[in-house]
Parts: C-alpha cells; structure tokens; sequence
C-alpha cells in the first residue's frame, strides 16, 4: 500500500495523488517506486480526504514545523483535498503548509486557483525547470501548448498572494541555462532555487 506521508531528509512530505498533467524527463517517478522511507508512493486509488486525516493523526509531529505537498503526482490534481487537508494540518497541528508543484494548476482546472491555495499555503516552490519555452516543453512535456505561459502566469499570481515564492531548476542545467532562469525569476518577483537533481 502506497504511502501517503512519508519523511525525506528530516522532512514531512503529503503524497496526494498519482495524477500528474507533465511528463517530465527526468521525474524520479520513472526510476523509482519510493522516496525516503516510503517503499512505494504508488497509490491503487488516490487517497481521499478522509484517509489524508488519519495519516496525520498516526504521524507524530513532534519538532516538526513544516508539510510539504509533494509525492508521486501533481498535488494541484487533487486540488480540494489540497486545501482541506493543509487547512487541517494547521488548524490541528500548528504546522506550516509548503507546496511543490509544477505551476500548472490554473490550466489544470480552468481558472485562478490561487486564492484557494493563498488561504493555507505559506511558502511554494514551483518548477521552472527551463529558461525559455521550447526547453521547458522538450524537458517537461506538459499536456497543455500554454504551458509555460501558463506557469509564468500562476507564479506571478503566487508572488502577490502567497509569503514565499520560488521557483526552482536542477543542478543538471547549463551554468547558462541557470543565470537566464535566475533572470526571468527575478523578473517575476520571486527567486530561484538550484535543486539538487535526486
């Protein structure tokens, strides 16, 4: 049975779904079954509300401050259970709520969800993955042709709504690659963090 909490170097991720609107090149998804300490992040059917609850309530939370949505798919995919249980997570456990993502939320459901996610996330890491569109397409291979713009679009949504906005790139990147991702971050007011590809 997948796991839908799991722990990765001291921290407590929420794996939501298994949906996912990108096919990433290098997702690790493809290479592995788990992350941390979880065997497999695969879930039969993704977990309901309801079952998200209960995993929090068996995890000990002790010394933690942060949850991190962020699992085998993409956590905007299961938008509602999103937001209630991170509305839980705090309300409940005091914890701060992060969300990684790929950016593509709005495309994903048709409309402006930022302000949903504005009522409990704290900080969010949106994938950049690429400097310019015909890269992140070739690297990412989204489902939508308005992806980039789309991403564009939501992290400048997130910088007016949301405390804390980065977007990210991997390591792999061309020195090049990650001064022009830098640039087109800043240029949306928010900043870029180098990730270390997994």
């Amino acid at each position: 049975m997948a796991e839908i909490l799991y722990t990765y170097q001291d921290q407590v991720y929420v794996n939501l779904t298994n949906q996912c609107d990108c096919s990433c090149r290098f997702c690790i998804r493809s290479h592995h079954d788990g992350v941390g300490d979880a065997d497999t992040l695969w879930h039969e059917q993704d977990p309901d509300l309801e079952e998200v609850k209960a995993a929090m309530d068996a995890f000990d939370f002790s010394g933690r401050k942060e949850l991190v949505y962020c699992g085998y798919g993409e956590p905007t995919c299961a938008l509602e259970n999103l937001v209630e249980s991170a509305r839980y997570a705090k309300e409940r456990y005091g914890l701060r709520i992060r969300l990684n993502t790929n950016g593509l939320g709005n495309l994903y459901h048709g409309r402006d969800i930022v302000p949903m996610l504005a009522e409990v996330v704290d900080s969010i890491s949106i994938s950049l993955n690429a400097p310019n569109k015909e890269e992140y397409m070739e690297v990412t291979r989204p489902q939508f042709e308005d992806a980039f713009e789309g991403m564009l679009a939501f992290t400048a949504e997130c910088a007016k709504r949301i405390p804390q906005v980065k977007m990210t790139v991997v390591d792999v990147l061309p020195e090049r690659d990650i001064e022009d991702s830098r640039k087109l971050a800043e240029s949306l007011g928010v900043e870029l963090r180098v990730r270390k590809f997994v």
